[in-house]
């Protein structure tokens, strides 16, 4: 995998002017998005990880394989920050969504630890509500017991109310578990988006 960081920008003026497919990775401040980051490009310290949750300000691009965006979103939730920050970061993401010159899909990172918060489920909204193609990747797998974490799906699945067919993948940057089956979901969704049109959001496929 070819991966290199393009830009760093604080709101969408400042995206690559070159116009890729864009992958978004988003999710709370603490939900380990910049190590699942690290996993899915297969590179150390691409995404900076810090133990302190919200440290992720900026949109930041990588283009891999010269093919596609993944693009990292700043966090939501419990960064430390001023309510007013946090309302500027949640409308440059509404705005992201609203994004129509550029193809997008979206990675929903949620921790399996955690029932999903009210933000959880506004962002969920946002994202379904947009249109455009989405999984849910939920993190930190290895942080409970096997006859656990069924439970824990289901109960996270119900809770934001997407649809059944929705792509749902259990990752683990530490046991290094979940990647393949996200790239295949990236190339399948690239692969559709080629035939009729700019990623159709009403045929997200399923892997």
């Amino acid at each position: 995998m070819d991966v290199e960081f393009i830009t760093s920008s604080p709101d969408l003026k400042g995206r690559p002017e070159e116009i890729l497919p864009e992958f978004a990775f988003i999710g709370r401040s603490n939900c380990g998005k910049s190590s699942l980051i690290n996993h899915f490009l297969d590179r150390a310290n691409m995404a900076h990880t810090s133990r302190k949750p919200g440290k992720t300000r900026l949109l930041n691009y990588f283009r891999v394989d010269r093919k596609f965006y993944l693009v990292d979103l700043p966090g939501y939730g419990f960064a430390k920050v001023s309510k007013k920050q946090r309302a500027i970061w949640m409308g440059i993401f509404q705005k992201y969504l609203q994004t129509e010159e550029r193809p997008m899909a979206l990675f929903h990172l949620l921790d399996i630890r955690h029932q999903p918060t009210r933000e959880d489920l506004e962002v969920s909204r946002w994202v379904r509500e947009s249109g455009h193609p989405f999984a849910l990747a939920i993190t930190k797998t290895d942080k409970i017991g096997t006859n656990s974490r069924n439970r824990r799906f289901q109960e996270i699945i119900e809770a934001l109310e997407v649809p059944r067919e929705t792509p749902f993948f259990a990752t683990s940057a530490v046991k290094r578990t979940g990647r393949a089956e996200m790239l295949a979901w990236v190339e399948a969704v690239l692969t559709a988006s080629a035939d009729p049109g700019p990623f159709d959001g009403d045929s997200a496929p399923d892997v």
